[in-house]
C-alpha cells in the first residue's frame, strides 16, 4: 500500500503541500509566460492536481531503486529518466487541456501560451517530481524504521518470555525440594501426616501443571494455588503457623504472574515461622489503588537473633526478577524489616485478564 494514498490523512498534507508550487507557477505563466490570469486561474489549479497524483509514482521507482543497495548512476538515471518522462507527460496534458478549453472564447489563446511556456512547464514538472522523490525516499526510510522497531520488540518479547519461562521453572523445583524435606522429616516422626503431605503436595502440583504456558492468571486463582501450598505447611507446622487475609474483592479479576504469592509465604515460612518454636503470624493484604494499581503485602514475624540460611531469599529474588522482566520500571519491590516483622511489598499494573 502506499504510504501517502493509504492515509486520508497524510494526502490531506501532501495535497496541501501542493499550494505554494501552484501559487509559484501560476506567478511565472502571468508574470513571464504571457498567460493571462484568468486562464492560469483555470489550467494552474487542474494541472498540479493532476501532477500531485503523477508524482505519487515516485514511490515505485523509491522502491525499485533503494538508496542503501543502488548505485550514485543508477539512482540520478533512474529517477531523471523518470522526472523527465513525467515532466513530458505533463505538459502533453497541459497542451491537450489547453485544446478543450480553446473551444471558449476567454481561452482561445490558451494552446498557444501553453506551448510558448512547454519549457517551463518541463522544467517545473522536473523540479517537483525529484522533490516527490526525495519525500518518498524519507518516508520509506521511515517505513523501514519503524519496521526494524517492531522486529526489535518482537525479539524484546520473545527474550522475556523466554526469561519470565526460565524464572518460572525455577519455583516449583525449590519448593518441591522444601517439601520434601519435610516429608522426609515427618516420616520417622508420624508417618501418617506424611502421607497427608504427600497428598496435598501432590494437589498442588498437578494445580501448577495444569496453568500450562500461562503468563498470567487471575487473582482469583493465584490465591487457590496459594491455599494448596498452605494445605502442605499447615500439616507440617499445625497449630504453629497462623495465617491472616486480607484481601480487596475488587481485586480478583486482575491478573498476576503464576507464583507470583506462593514464594512470598514460602520465604515467610521457611526464614519466620520455622525459626519460631511457639509458631507466628502471616498476613497477606491485597489492595487496589484507584483501579491503576495492585498493591501486595506479606508481613510475619521472625526472630532476628535467627542466623540467616545459606539459601535464603532465593524465592524474593525470583519474583522481583519476574516482576522485572515482565513489568520493567512499573512494577516495584521493597523488602522491610523491623525488630520483629518482616515485610515484603509489590506494586504491579493493575491489568485485567483479557478473554481469548
Amino acid at each position: 500500500m502506499h504510504p501517502i494514498l493509504g492515509q486520508f490523512r497524510r494526502l490531506g498534507l501532501y495535497l496541501l503541500a501542493w499550494l505554494p508550487f501552484a501559487a509559484l507557477l501560476y506567478y511565472l505563466l502571468t508574470a513571464f509566460g504571457g498567460m493571462t490570469r484568468y486562464e492560469a486561474e483555470v489550467l494552474v489549479p487542474i494541472l498540479c492536481i493532476l501532477y500531485a497524483f503523477d508524482c505519487l509514482s515516485a514511490w515505485y521507482t523509491c522502491k525499485a531503486t533503494p538508496i542503501e543497495s543502488s548505485g550514485f548512476l543508477r539512482l540520478i538515471s533512474t529517477n531523471l529518466l523518470a522526472a523527465g518522462i513525467m515532466s513530458s507527460l505533463w505538459v502533453l496534458i497541459a497542451r491537450g487541456l489547453a485544446r478543450l478549453l480553446a473551444t471558449s472564447s476567454s481561452f482561445a489563446q490558451a494552446p498557444e501560451h501553453v506551448s510558448r511556456n512547454a519549457s517551463l512547464l518541463f522544467g517545473t514538472g522536473v523540479m517537483l517530481y525529484l522533490l516527490s522523490v526525495g519525500l518518498h525516499y524519507v518516508l520509506l526510510a521511515l517505513q523501514q524504521s519503524q519496521a526494524a522497531e517492531k522486529r526489535l520488540s518482537a525479539a524484546r518479547v520473545l527474550a522475556r518470555d523466554a526469561e519470565l519461562r526460565a524464572l518460572k521453572t525455577q519455583i516449583n523445583p525449590h519448593f518441591l525440594f522444601n517439601s520434601l524435606h519435610s516429608i522426609s522429616a515427618l516420616t520417622s516422626i508420624d508417618a501418617s501426616r506424611a502421607r497427608e503431605m504427600c497428598v496435598a503436595l501432590a494437589d498442588f502440583l498437578r494445580l501448577t501443571l495444569g496453568m500450562g504456558e500461562k503468563t498470567v492468571i487471575p487473582l482469583e486463582e493465584e490465591l487457590v494455588l496459594l491455599r494448596k501450598y498452605l494445605a502442605v505447611e499447615q500439616i507440617r507446622f499445625g497449630a504453629r503457623l497462623r495465617m491472616e487475609e486480607d484481601i480487596d474483592q475488587a481485586t480478583l479479576a486482575y491478573t498476576v504472574p503464576p507464583l507470583l504469592l506462593q514464594p512470598l509465604i514460602e520465604n515467610a515460612v521457611n526464614h519466620g515461622i520455622a525459626n519460631l518454636p511457639e509458631g507466628g503470624w502471616i498476613k497477606l493484604i491485597v489492595q487496589n489503588e484507584a483501579g491503576e494499581r495492585l498493591h501486595i503485602a506479606v508481613s510475619n514475624n521472625y526472630d532476628p537473633d535467627t542466623p540467616p540460611r545459606r539459601r535464603s531469599g532465593v524465592g524474593l529474588v525470583n519474583v522481583q526478577q519476574r516482576m522485572e522482566a515482565r513489568y520493567g520500571k512499573r512494577a516495584q519491590f521493597k523488602v522491610n524489616k523491623s525488630e520483629e516483622c518482616f515485610e515484603v511489598t509489590l506494586e504491579i499494573p493493575a491489568e485485567a485478564m483479557v478473554s481469548a
